[in-house]
């Protein structure tokens, strides 16, 4: 058996980051930058408030309260036409440019309008009941960003905030490592997915839905390579249309050594593969290669197994080639809140388990049934605690864990 490190650096070795492209903004969530991104200009371009309420000079206002006589309305995408004198104001909205000659915002809220009969809003007088100091509430130009500022570095994950600030920019595409299109394909004569009554023997494919969810989650776009029978030449043509339509491939079950294992027959005549054994439990089996230039990786076909070698190996392979330079979800030092018990056999296992935030950290507990094909206690784990070979940990003990949300 190879250890877990050796086998995960050997597939990152051959799934270097993809050229980059140029996307469209709006799809580039998840995506990773592929240079730097500098502001073309300053955000705010113009100074504006950030309240509703009335522009005014500071020294107008330092023996407030006082009546100031209010010459114009400023709505937010309307440029000021009137200069702020002495003894003026501005009535302003939210994100309105701040006029000439006015250097503070006194928020409406300590404001009244004094009546004066006549029903002219022209000839309106504000009551100030509130001193301000110069720029209250005045966001100033380049208050976020200044023109030529460094905004990303290459190499930083888009989020939804990212997103928003390459808009602010007038970006209307950005330059980053494309998203991949991976195939999933599920095998085995005993799966069926048409919901029809199971014949002895059947079992219902759970791992293709199960693993393109996972890999949207990746943000890849997931491919639907259907389910194909032990017959080697249905599993041939379902291969090839992954290898022609996708950028990788992911198949589980039959990478094993069984007389019936399909798989490993086309990839071996089709591809550069390796068949691996790998010291950890579940997901001890998993072939990695090439067909091609595309990846493929061969993922066991106990559902739990699947899950466990996707969140290893493909996931992090997956990233890779779209440029996150950490592409391995990290681990913490977590406490064990119960017993953790295993026994020795020269493997790492990842045991499913629940982590809960606590006040000094994080503690986990099992969730549930351990075995491979106990996929109810994976759906319900958030994490999988790694355990070293031995006799498991005690509770109170500390344990790394690595976190699935």
């Amino acid at each position: 058996m190879l250890p877990l490190e050796t086998v995960r650096e050997f597939v990152l070795d051959r799934c270097p980051a993809r050229p980059p492209v140029s996307v469209p903004v709006a799809d580039a969530l998840g995506l990773v930058t592929a240079s730097e991104i500098i502001s073309s200009e300053a955000i705010p371009q113009f100074a504006n408030t950030a309240m509703d309420g009335f522009a005014v000079r500071s020294v107008d206002v330092v023996d407030a309260p006082c009546e100031l006589r209010v010459v114009e309305t400023i709505a937010a995408g309307h440029a000021p036409q009137v200069a702020v004198g002495p003894g003026e104001a501005s009535r302003i909205m939210t994100g309105a440019i701040i006029p000439p000659g006015a250097d503070a915002v006194v928020m409406v809220e300590r404001t009244s309008i004094v009546p004066d009969g006549s029903g002219d809003s022209a000839a309106e007088t504000v009551r100030v009941e509130a001193s301000v100091p110069p720029g209250n509430h005045v966001r100033p130009v380049g208050d976020d960003l200044h023109a030529g500022a460094h905004v990303f570095g290459s190499g930083t994950e888009l989020t939804a905030g990212h997103l928003g600030v390459l808009c602010s920019l007038g970006m209307t595409e950005v330059k980053v490592f494309p998203r991949l299109r991976v195939g999933v394909l599920s095998t085995g004569d005993e799966l069926v997915d048409d919901g029809s009554p199971l014949r002895p023997g059947q079992i219902r494919d759970s791992n293709r839905r199960t693993l393109l969810a996972l890999a949207h989650r990746a943000d890849v776009v997931p491919v639907d390579l259907g389910l194909a029978p032990d017959d080697p030449d249905r599993i041939e043509a379902a291969i090839a249309t992954g290898i022609d339509t996708c950028d990788a491939m992911v198949t589980s079950g039959g990478v094993s050594m069984g007389d019936f294992d399909y798989v490993k027959a086309v990839l071996d005549r089709v591809g550069d593969m390796r068949w691996m054994q790998v010291a950890i439990k579940p997901a001890k089996p998993l072939a990695f290669g090439t067909v091609g230039d595309v990846p493929v990786f061969g993922l066991p076909g106990n559902p739990v197994s699947s899950m466990v070698s996707f969140e290893l190996f493909a996931r992090p392979g997956l990233r890779s080639m779209m440029g996150h330079a950490d592409p391995v979800r990290p681990t913490v030092t977590a406490t064990a809140a119960e017993d953790l018990p295993r026994r020795a056999d020269g493997k790492t296992h990842f045991m499913r388990v629940l982590a809960t935030p606590t006040d000094g950290g994080v503690e986990v507990r099992s969730a549930g049934g351990q075995g491979s094909h106990m996929l109810w206690a994976m759906a319900k784990a958030n994490a999988l605690a790694v355990v070293p070979d031995g006799d498991g940990v005690r509770a109170g003990g500390p344990v790394d864990v690595l976190l699935l949300d």
